[in-house]
């Protein structure tokens, strides 16, 4: 008969201990796509500190921009979409004073993972696959 340990015994079991250790979670691709807007800056101060977050962040791929808005699409490395989305929705205020960038607000988020890109582009529902990476006026 098994007994169960008690306080003062030894537990006695012949099962081999469980490794209750998580497997390591494998990262993934994600295409961010952040929007942001605020009240109107000059455009070219605009397009400055969009470079500079490009310099900032070599993933960004592309910056589009207005004087009252801004939209960035770049790639993201992280384990799943919940840490895909909180990344990206940190980028722009972390970089804020290093890249000058105007006081706006986050106003759009879209994460998608690289099938899902791919299939999109290939379906021709999304964005044609960035030839020249760089910051244009919308």
């Amino acid at each position: 008969m098994r007994r169960l340990a008690g306080v003062g015994e030894d537990r006695r079991d012949d099962a081999a201990p469980r490794d209750t250790r998580r497997p390591p979670q494998t990262s993934r691709l994600w295409h961010i796509t952040l929007s942001v807007a605020g009240a109107a800056r000059p455009p070219h101060e605009v397009r400055r500190a969009l470079e500079r977050l490009a310099d900032d962040h070599p993933f960004l791929l592309a910056g589009r921009y207005a004087p009252d808005h801004a939209e960035i699409g770049y790639w993201e490395e992280a384990r799943d979409l919940h840490d895909a989305a909180a990344i990206a929705l940190r980028l722009w205020g972390e970089h804020r004073r290093s890249a000058g960038l105007p006081p706006w607000e986050i106003v759009g988020l879209e994460v998608v993972g690289l099938e899902t890109y791919r299939r999109r582009v290939a379906e021709g529902n999304g964005p044609p696959p960035v030839a020249r990476a760089g910051v244009r006026p919308f």
